[in-house]
């Protein structure tokens, strides 16, 4: 088991952030078959791609410094907010001392893809890390670039979730709603299914980070990261096509369309018009007009939120999305 203890301290300096880097990491060792499998659909359509850069690229280099549980810091640096873009990930890998990183992959370069001569002499080379960087950036570019903005929007909108939970029922609900296997208990994070023993937070707090690639939850325990909890973001089985957007039957798309019934379902949390859009792949400006005829309707009322205007359901837009639910189970 692994516990976290925690302060108020620790508390006070909670914080969440996105990591594309990490993300792009968990997706390519998924599709190395080292983490746990994509959802169909997307391994057909990415795995082309990912062949093609293990051939052209220093790819292999990157795959063997990952082991079954961990990976170098350097390809997955720690993230500093909720703003962290792929250009700032780049940058600090870039940066990384060519010893710094030859320290963190002598302990991590053991599987069979370090077993490679060619993976070899790239871990060996004096300019070992700007191959392997660029090996990322062109990865990032070809596999996960252009999902990227409805990745970000759903995790972003998990964030909005998990900060709402936090304001009605404080951290100790906001945890245990990550995955049910987490526990809040005697002033500390219980994970049951993850080893680790004990560790003291001792007044850094805990960073938290959703992701749409990561199987459960994972956890990150030894500087140069922040103890870090990495759990699966809200929205992600929909993403994957493990459940039906709609349901069915489409009472509910019957009754108002299926683009404002895909709206509604998509509004478990307050979401802004571009959230919505980039979540669902919609265009913005359909979005912000059939959220008009819905909000009209008495479905949603909207209110802001610092510089965004976020949309919920009302009363009667959960009765509708309710309805609809028990309806499909049948």
């Amino acid at each position: 088991m692994l516990r976290f203890e925690v302060s108020v301290d620790d508390l006070l300096r909670s914080r969440f952030a996105l990591s594309p880097a990490l993300d792009l990491c968990l997706l390519l060792r998924s599709l190395a078959g080292q983490d746990r499998p994509l959802p169909h659909a997307w391994a057909a359509r990415l795995r082309p791609a990912f062949e093609r850069l293990c051939r052209e690229t220093e790819l292999d280099a990157v795959l063997a410094l990952h082991t079954p549980l961990s990976g170098p810091n350097f390809v997955a640096p720690p993230p500093r907010g909720l703003n962290q873009s792929w250009a700032d990930d780049l940058a600090t890998i870039r940066a990384t001392p060519l010893e710094a990183a030859r320290q963190e992959w002598a302990t991590t370069a053991t599987g069979p893809y370090a077993r490679d001569p060619r993976v070899r002499a790239v871990l060996d080379s004096p300019d070992a890390v700007p191959r392997i960087a660029e090996a990322m950036d062109r990865a990032w570019h070809k596999l996960l670039a252009a999902d990227w903005p409805q990745l970000r929007a759903i995790c972003e909108r998990d964030v909005v979730h998990r900060v709402g939970v936090i304001g009605e029922h404080g951290w100790a609900t906001a945890i245990e709603s990550l995955h049910p296997g987490i526990a809040w208990r005697e002033g500390g994070i219980e994970i049951g299914f993850l080893r680790g023993g004990t560790i003291r937070l001792a007044g850094d707090g805990l960073l938290v980070i959703p992701s749409v690639f990561v199987g459960h939850v994972a956890a990150h325990m030894e500087d140069p990261w922040p103890r870090t909890l990495v759990y699966q973001a809200r929205g992600t089985a929909a993403l994957w096509g493990e459940q039906e957007t709609v349901p069915r039957p489409d009472a509910l798309t019957a009754l108002v369309g299926r683009a404002r019934a895909r709206l509604l379902l998509a509004l478990d949390a307050p979401a802004s018009t571009s959230h919505l859009a980039r979540s669902l792949a919609m265009a913005p400006g359909a979005v912000g007009d059939h959220l008009a005829i819905l909000r009209s309707a008495g479905l949603l009322v909207r209110a802001r939120s610092g510089r965004s205007v976020l949309y919920r359901r009302t009363p009667l837009g959960e009765a509708l999305v309710g309805g609809a639910r028990v309806g499909g189970s049948g």
